[in-house]
């Protein structure tokens, strides 16, 4: 029996130490956001436990309930509370009673025939301390989606502690000590288990009423075990004296916080987390300075401020120019093929002859980025196109380079000169007859949008289409 409580008390211990750590790891994995499963400083976790009830003699050679006689004992316990997370906790507690067992109680008088019949009265002292596991059973069984409060709760008791006894046996010829048990004895463990309903007074109080089943680990506990009244131990011997003790205590919450963690239930915090969010999110005022050009893209972020009506645009409120022609897809008759202004956006077509009309001179070009000679690598399709539209044609050509209205003209005239000879070397090393061609800058004064001067005064989408290249028949 001592074997079976000491391995019943590593058995309680080793759990109680291994949650202690993994809410440790939790509180370290979750220290920096504000909704958490495990204690915070926002709850009491200390309190005390106090009451008194009523212990009786279940499984003993003498027994409360013998022969239709019932004696009652009485009982009373105190601990210390400490809740380790909102359902589990530990208490230390000393429990203090006596027992009243056997065919008689030892208060009265015992029966002339008592000796004869072997019968006789046993009653027995006992003063206790253990560690007991208190898990919270309500709070682990709640409904995840319960947001309503709650006063009542299950809670579960086991542990192992270190018990001290004096046993009395009485029978016609008086009473006398049975059997003693010196307290803090290793050889004096005994365990107890049990249930406790809960329902809570007040935020400080709470009402307890609880079943524990007390195994002693002694078959000397109930007093009937000498050798003079050996035909009294009606149970085999070693086998454990234990006792049923049913109690009605309080519980008084200590700290300076609201609620004790053991009545939160933080399934029912992170729901009003979630409902808090949920209103502050509603409260969040979109497109501050508001969306101009009504596009769907918020002024704060667009772009382009003046997006014409109807045309689609990207994430940055910019109209979308699919083949990149620098005709908007709003304005281009043919979207999916580069084409020029003059023809809406559709490619001119060929004379046949390798002579370009007037209104065929502009071939198709590229845009570049602000300050930037790099030609883009999306750029390389037109520009191969370009390739196998001169290589066809007789004709002779200029690659004309251009930049927007911004910079002085001497760096305008610069760049644009680098942007078209950067173009013709690019013709030039993918195939294209290097004598049909011809690199000319003319800085800022070619633009495709004249009334981007100042730039200021465009959206960025017509100042882009103004920093160019293209091609022209000589």
């Amino acid at each position: 029996m001592k074997s079976k409580l000491t391995i019943l008390s590593m058995a309680l211990v080793c759990p109680a130490m291994m949650f202690s750590q993994e809410t440790m790891q939790t509180t370290s994995a979750v220290e920096s956001t504000t909704i958490t499963t495990n204690p915070s400083p926002t709850y009491n976790s200390w309190s005390l436990s106090f009451g008194g009830g009523v212990p009786l003699m279940q499984n003993a050679d003498l027994k409360s309930i013998q022969n239709g006689n019932t004696l009652v004992g009485y009982s009373a316990y105190f601990s210390i509370d400490k809740a380790l997370s909102h359902a589990f906790g530990l208490k230390l507690q000393y429990d203090r009673g006596e027992t009243r067992q056997g065919y008689f109680n030892t208060k009265d008088a015992a029966p002339a025939n008592a000796a004869t019949n072997l019968q006789v009265a046993g009653r027995t002292q006992y003063d206790a301390i253990s560690l007991l596991g208190d898990i919270n059973l309500s709070n682990l069984l709640r409904r995840v989606d319960r947001k309503s409060d709650f006063r009542w709760a299950i809670h579960g008791y086991a542990g192992v502690g270190v018990l001290a006894y004096r046993a009395y046996q009485k029978d016609e010829f008086g009473q006398r000590l049975m059997t003693e048990n010196k307290p803090f004895k290793f050889n004096s463990l005994f365990g107890q288990a049990g249930a406790g309903l809960k329902y809570k007074i007040s935020n400080r109080v709470d009402i307890e009423g609880r079943l524990m089943y007390v195994v002693t680990g002694d078959d000397a506990f109930d007093g009937g075990g000498s050798d003079q009244y050996s035909a009294v131990n009606r149970i085999s011997a070693k086998t454990s004296d234990n006792f049923f003790n049913g109690t009605l205590g309080l519980t008084v919450h200590l700290g300076k916080n609201t609620s004790s963690v053991m009545w939160v239930d933080p399934l029912k915090d992170i729901y009003n987390k979630i409902e808090e969010l949920e209103t502050k999110v509603d409260n969040i005022q979109l497109c501050k300075a508001g969306d101009a050009d009504n596009d769907g893209v918020c002024d704060d972020w667009d772009r382009q401020l003046d997006t014409p009506a109807g045309a689609r645009v990207d994430g940055a409120g910019v109209a979308l120019d699919v083949d990149m022609d620098g005709i908007i897809d709003l304005y281009d008759k043919c979207v999916t093929v580069p084409g020029s202004v003059e023809n809406n956006g559709c490619p001119i077509n060929n004379t046949g002859n390798g002579v370009v009309s007037a209104d065929e001179t502009v071939m198709n070009g590229i845009e570049f980025d602000l300050n930037s000679d790099r030609i883009k690598p999306n750029n390389t399709p037109i520009l191969n196109s370009a390739i196998s539209y001169i290589n066809s044609n007789n004709g002779s050509y200029e690659v004309i380079g251009a930049t927007d209205t911004r910079g002085s003209e001497s760096y305008n005239q610069n760049l644009s000169e680098r942007r078209a000879n950067n173009v013709k070397q690019f013709l030039i090393s993918n195939g294209a007859n290097s004598a049909k061609l011809q690199a000319k800058g003319n800085g800022k004064l070619d633009l495709k949008y004249p009334e981007c001067d100042p730039a200021s005064k465009c959206p960025e989408w017509k100042n882009k289409a103004n920093r160019r290249v293209y091609f022209k028949a000589k």
